[in-house]
């Protein structure tokens, strides 16, 4: 046998002992006392059990009891979810690259320079020909309806269709919701996105209700957190609303700044409603874990991702150099964080002992990479573009088909912000991969910056695969071409594990 043969064997007997160590002593242990048992046979027993004094028999009883129903009561409660729905559009909302750039030619602040620039953006995009935008880009020329009456029309079009479609796949009441967290960064309207839903259906007026605003990409899985903490201090099976959304019409950008064009190119009409509750009954999928990193306090983090006006006033978002620089310390942060959480014990001891050896020989010896592979099924990784999906790919060393979800939900339906986590499990749900048992890492990026992780068990996998693929999947996955290097190789976006070439 090989070397590389004789280490694999090794590093798998080493995996096997150390992460079932725990279920190998306590079988030990209940042998030895199975047969300790059986040798005394059952007078004896009786006769041993007969000379304890009652005091001594009644500690023995309570105070193992009292240990077992202490810690039961402290641990917080678990937090399921009951389904989610995706807003997808129609026909009407679909726009085409070369009707985006007609548009765009109209306006009469864009220059040809910018045009050009903005072609050639959205060929290397991954954004396919059906993604969504609002009403105003329909028109020519599109900047003179970007008023604010449509964004609300925009933001009660996404955000009512997913709750309607939430509703009607789960049979829920409206009055017997109790928690509402809605985020939405940059659209704030008075009245806010809370009572504009709680008009709609006549929500209680008790409702415990959250907004969350200018948190970015990421703010979809901090409402998770959000609504998590709120239902863990309420009554026992209690319902949360999550609604996750951006409304893009007020933010499009005017000018010809290319750092504050990209966003401009990529993002798209997106929401997404999620039923969460302290209930089991009918729950799909179980809250295990939900890990924060802010890397705020590093001003290059911090203006990585900045809303502001371009030289001729023009508001918009800038996208720095940095951002791809950030978007990777701050997964590492993260990272850091939730790998003990979730990773076997094999896996932690092989990333100490390498922490310890790199200390040791003055930073000769490589970390070792955690397998997330064995903490996790499928990953839903933020579709913010092609370059942070490449990051998070080449980070934690994932195949083509784990990050199949994130580029095909970028080429169906672009960066739909917060949301867009969860087109990507609808995608893993339409394709009948999540089984029973399976866990879900969803991994979101935004502006300060920001790394948020969710990490979610399935119960039970979705009964249908109707949702926001329902009729396109079957064409799914498809070949992504992206530029061109100098040796001329492209890459596909393709599945079953083939590899990306570098591009």
């Amino acid at each position: 046998m090989s070397s590389s043969g004789i280490w694999k064997n090794l590093k798998f007997l080493f995996k096997l002992v150390v992460d079932n160590f725990l279920t190998m002593v306590t079988v030990a242990i209940a042998a030895a006392t199975i047969v300790v048992v059986a040798r005394l046979g059952p007078d004896e027993i009786l006769g041993r059990l007969r000379a304890l004094t009652p005091a001594y028999l009644f500690l023995s009883c309570f105070l193992p009891a009292s240990a077992v129903t202490m810690y039961l009561l402290s641990q917080p409660r678990k937090v399921y979810l009951v389904d989610y729905a995706c807003f997808h559009g129609t026909h009407l909302n679909r726009v085409p690259f070369s009707a985006f750039l007609e548009c765009a030619r109209q306006s009469t602040t864009l220059n040809e320079r910018s045009i050009r620039f903005m072609s050639r953006l959205l060929e290397s995009s991954g954004l396919g020909e059906e993604t969504c935008l609002p009403t105003p880009v329909h028109y020519i020329p599109w900047n003179k309806y970007l008023t604010l009456e449509a964004g609300r029309e925009e933001a009660e079009l996404v955000v009512f269709s997913a709750i309607d479609e939430l509703f009607s796949k789960t049979n829920v009441s409206p009055d017997t919701i109790d928690i509402l967290v809605v985020n939405c960064s940059g659209f704030n309207p008075t009245p806010s996105f809370i009572d504009m839903i709680i008009n709609k259906y006549k929500l209680r007026g008790d409702i415990h209700s959250v907004h969350l605003s200018g948190m970015g990409c990421s703010a979809g899985l901090i409402s998770v957190e959000a609504a998590r903490n709120l239902l863990q201090t309420g009554r026992r099976g209690a319902r949360a609303l999550v609604v996750s959304t951006e409304t893009i019409s007020p933010l499009l950008y005017d000018g010809n700044e290319r750092a504050m064009l990209l966003p401009f190119c990529l993002f798209r009409m997106g929401g997404a409603a999620v039923l969460l509750s302290t209930s089991a009954a009918k729950a799909r999928l179980r809250l295990m874990s939900v890990v924060r990193t802010l890397t705020a306090a590093d001003d290059n983090s911090y203006r990585c991702i900045h809303r502001e006006e371009d030289d001729k006033g023009h508001t918009g978002v800038n996208l720095s150099k940095d951002l791809i620089a950030a978007a990777g310390r701050t997964l590492k942060a993260n990272i850091v964080t939730l790998a003990p959480i979730v990773l076997p014990i094999s896996e932690q001891l092989l990333l100490a002992m390498s922490f310890v050896a790199q200390k040791l020989t003055n930073g000769r010896f490589k970390v070792y990479v955690p397998n997330f592979l064995t903490a996790f099924e499928h990953f839903c990784i933020h579709a913010g573009g092609t370059a942070v999906i490449d990051e998070v790919q080449r980070s934690l060393s994932l195949s083509n088909e784990h990050v199949e979800p994130s580029r095909m939900t970028l080429h169906r339906f672009g960066n739909t912000s917060s949301s867009s986590t969860w087109y990507e499990l609808a995608y893993i749900e339409a394709k009948g991969r999540l089984h029973r048992g399976d866990r879900v890492w969803m991994i979101g990026f935004g502006s300060g910056f920001k790394c948020n992780s969710v990490v979610w068990k399935c119960i039970v996998p979705a009964p249908n695969t109707n949702g926001p693929w329902a009729g396109c999947i079957h064409r799914y996955p498809v070949q992504i071409k992206s530029p061109k290097t100098s040796t001329g190789n492209t890459r596909m976006a393709g599945h079953n594990n083939k590899q990306l070439r570098d591009t």
